[in-house]
């Protein structure tokens, strides 16, 4: 299923959008179009693609039929956010009006088109219910047989070629035209007509903004026709982004905490590691660069050779004494905490290893991060670090059981703790 369409990078409800499409090319007057069925079933698909909610494909259909698939329009855009609706067929204009033509509309003069078409008027008043978009897609500015036809009943009132510019009565409304007003869109010799295959290419890009798509679906029918028909767009919208297609989901660093925590963790710890773990979540500001410095020095310092051997990162280990706990001696106050160094060791390992397939989860890690700031080991201390950045893939939560000895600190049954 495509993404909902979202609004806004913060929006968290679902957008209701509802789409109708038309298709008229069986006229029973004037020669039959050949691609406006195909063309309506495209659109069709694509808007199912683009995950509206609801969509109603309409082909060949009369002035009582229109009618009727408008109100039922009407009706479905009463709680929609978007409504849109593609019409491909007959369109002819009228005066300053623009009329939808039905297939079975006769139009002997130019007075008929009010009784035996549909008016864009009407078209969008369909539309007036939507709350934040209402989108009219028009390919019906095809050359159309009725303009030879018909005669003339009222000499100034013009019948033309195309149709005429409309400016939208409605806010955050958008018309687009196949062709601009006045000139005369193609109907396409392939599958579908130039419009309608530029508008399923451009229209779906995730995360595209619809006035953008536009603009791209323009370029492309200009190409396709060799500069001869140029699509246009009237209307206009508000200050924020739409698309049919919500991007994608940028993967999120779960960071330990703010930059400056994060980083007097990294300097705690003075691992390669550590600090090539804060970078990975902290890229840019002040305290990248602070790391990118230490972690160049510790690289340098670690490049040297040294008269004696001591563990990687040892040189520059920048631990706080005062921040790290005073180990408890096994024999009583006042015994030697060196020798319990590697037994605590041991324990925060052997917790650290309970902990890993759970990683991603918040109690676990809650647990990581009161391992990194207080264990007294190096290695355990950058694992933790590392795992906080980058946890393995979620695995279920542990049984009650399972958890219950994980919040429990090791050693507490004894009184010896953390």
């Amino acid at each position: 299923m495509v993404p909902r369409l979202s609004l806004s990078p913060g929006s968290a409800r679902a957008e209701k959008r509802v789409a109708l499409v038309i298709g008229n090319g069986a006229y029973e007057n004037v020669a039959r179009l050949a691609n406006p069925i195909k063309d309506a079933g495209t659109l069709a698909d694509m808007f199912r693609k683009a995950g509206f909610d609801w969509v109603r494909l309409k082909t060949n259909v009369s002035k009582l039929e229109f009618i009727r698939a408008l109100r039922e329009f009407m009706d479905a855009a009463q709680d929609a956010d978007i409504a849109a609706l593609y019409y491909a067929g007959h369109g002819i204009q009228a005066g300053d009006m623009n009329y939808m033509i039905p297939v079975d509309a006769k139009l002997t003069t130019e007075l008929d088109a009010e009784d035996e078409a549909v008016s864009l008027d009407r078209i969008a008043r369909a539309l007036e219910p939507a709350k934040r978009l209402r989108l009219i897609i028009l390919d019906a500015c095809r050359d159309s047989p009725f303009e030879r036809i018909m005669k003339r009943r009222v000499a100034v009132r013009a019948v033309g070629g195309g149709l005429a510019r409309m400016e939208p009565v409605f806010a955050d409304t958008l018309i687009a035209y196949a062709a601009k007003a006045g000139s005369v869109a193609e109907d396409g010799a392939g599958g579908n007509s130039p419009f309608a295959a530029a508008l399923v290419e451009n229209l779906l890009v995730p995360g595209l903004d619809i006035r953008v798509a536009f603009g791209r679906v323009r370029d492309d029918v200009l190409k396709r026709t060799e500069n001869r028909q140029e699509p246009f767009v009237y209307g206009s919208l508000g200050g924020q982004s739409i698309s049919l297609v919500a991007a994608p989901a940028q993967p999120k660093v779960d960071a330990l905490g703010g930059p400056k925590s994060d980083y007097e963790l990294a300097e705690r710890i003075g691992t390669q590691e550590a600090w090539k773990a804060f970078l990975t979540s902290h890229k840019e500001g002040l305290y990248a660069d602070l790391a990118r410095a230490q972690l160049d020095k510790l690289m340098q310092s670690e490049s040297k050779p040294t008269g004696s051997a001591r563990p990687q990162g040892a040189a520059l280990a920048t631990v706080d004494p005062n921040a790290l706990p005073k180990p408890a001696a096994a024999g009583g106050p006042g015994a030697s905490g060196a020798a319990r160094i590697p037994d605590t060791c041991g324990r925060d390992e052997e917790r650290l290893a309970k902990l890993r397939p759970h990683a991603s989860q918040s109690w676990a890690r809650d647990e990581l991060k009161d391992i990194g700031q207080n264990t007294t080991c190096d290695r355990v201390r950058s694992q933790a670090v590392l795992l906080l950045v980058d946890p393995p893939a979620v695995s279920a939560s542990p049984p009650i059981s399972q958890a219950a000895n994980m919040a429990t600190p090791p050693g507490a049954a004894n009184g010896v703790g953390f």
